[in-house]
């Protein structure tokens, strides 16, 4: 059974302009042990969700159950949801130890057993060595990490984290996001991990799906949503770079860049218009007949041709995807 069902959620706002839906009829479940990434751009929805989920806000319309209770009526701090926000929202004036301890000295435990499991997560979490420190002492990787054990010790039912990695450095993003198989084996539960960041969730997704404009419109794994796109906004959104669509009157051609060739022959001709770097690998953007596309080029290879040359562009029929030009859905 799942351990995390919503069914319909739906909730609107007023503004200047009338009533504006933040979320229309979204439905997802978690089962304990995987983690469900909601990816999606600004104003998609994300972070309502979350605040539903966790009792802060209350739906227009649907149901949420955590394990086998509704949540209808239940107050957030009955649900046992731990929330990790943007911001560590750790209390300044105690040290790490201590806020870690805090969820584990309201369930009344032992000074001993408080000790041992602050220092186990601490240790797992390579911030063992900052416990006497207070939260301002501490970068802002460690102070997030921090976050996360903090609520994984309050064992909730649900481990929510709300673009977690938002505020960091690049550098720091890439060490937090790679210690997350870390906090996973701590936390065996189900976990909802919201996103804009597609690399994150390709990384930590077991499930990922894609929220758009209030609604989920693709689920799946992460490797067949980018593969698989189901219509063209997805395609347009999920990927960076973003998958090259070639249109006509009878159907939008899709083909992600690190499928595309050049060739000496090839079934699209085209011109070299410009090289960009893509960290380790180049891509050339040719302009075609059908319009322009991106082709990655692995390493040097940009050097055997120069801009404005005439090259083929093959387009491998397997990694092609079809839409209809007037939906925007995929065909099959």
């Amino acid at each position: 059974m799942a351990a995390v069902v919503a069914e319909g959620l739906s909730k609107s706002y007023s503004d200047r302009r009338g009533r504006r839906a933040a979320l229309d009829g979204v439905s997802f479940s978690v089962a304990d042990a995987r983690t469900l990434v909601v990816l999606g751009p600004s104003g998609a929805g994300k972070s309502t969700l979350l605040r539903l989920i966790a009792g802060l806000e209350t739906p227009d319309a649907g149901s949420i159950r955590l394990g086998d209770r509704d949540m209808a009526g239940v107050p957030p701090e009955r649900r046992g949801v731990a929330l990790v926000f943007q911001d560590d929202a750790l209390f300044p004036h105690l040290t790490i130890y201590d806020n870690l301890a805090f969820a584990l000295r309201i369930r009344r435990l032992g000074e001993a057993a408080i000790r041992q499991r602050v220092h186990e997560i601490a240790s797992s979490l390579a911030i063992d060595a900052h416990l006497r420190e207070r939260p301002a002492r501490l970068s802002g990787g460690e102070r997030q990490r921090a976050s996360i054990a903090r609520a994984i010790l309050s064992e909730p039912s649900l481990l929510a984290l709300d673009e977690p990695l938002a505020h960091l450095d690049p550098e720091l993003r890439a060490h937090v996001r790679a210690q997350f198989a870390t906090f996973r084996a701590r936390y065996p539960g189900p976990a909802l991990y919201v996103t804009h960041d597609h690399v994150e969730a390709f990384a930590l997704a077991d499930e990922l799906a894609i929220l758009m404009d209030g609604r989920i419109v693709q689920r799946g794994d992460p490797q067949t949503v980018y593969d698989f796109p189901a219509d063209v906004r997805i395609a347009r959104f999920f990927g960076s770079p973003q998958m090259n669509l070639l249109q006509d009157t009878m159907e939008i051609t899709g083909i992600r860049p690190e499928y595309v060739a050049l060739r000496d022959d090839g079934s699209l001709r085209g011109e070299i218009a410009a090289y960009e770097r893509g960290g380790s690998d180049w891509y050339a953007r040719v302009r075609t007949p059908r319009g322009e596309l991106l082709a990655r080029v692995p390493g040097n290879r940009h050097e055997r041709r120069a801009i404005g040359d005439n090259v083929g562009v093959d387009l491998p029929a397997a990694h092609v995807r079809r839409f209809d030009p007037a939906t925007g859905k995929a065909r099959e």
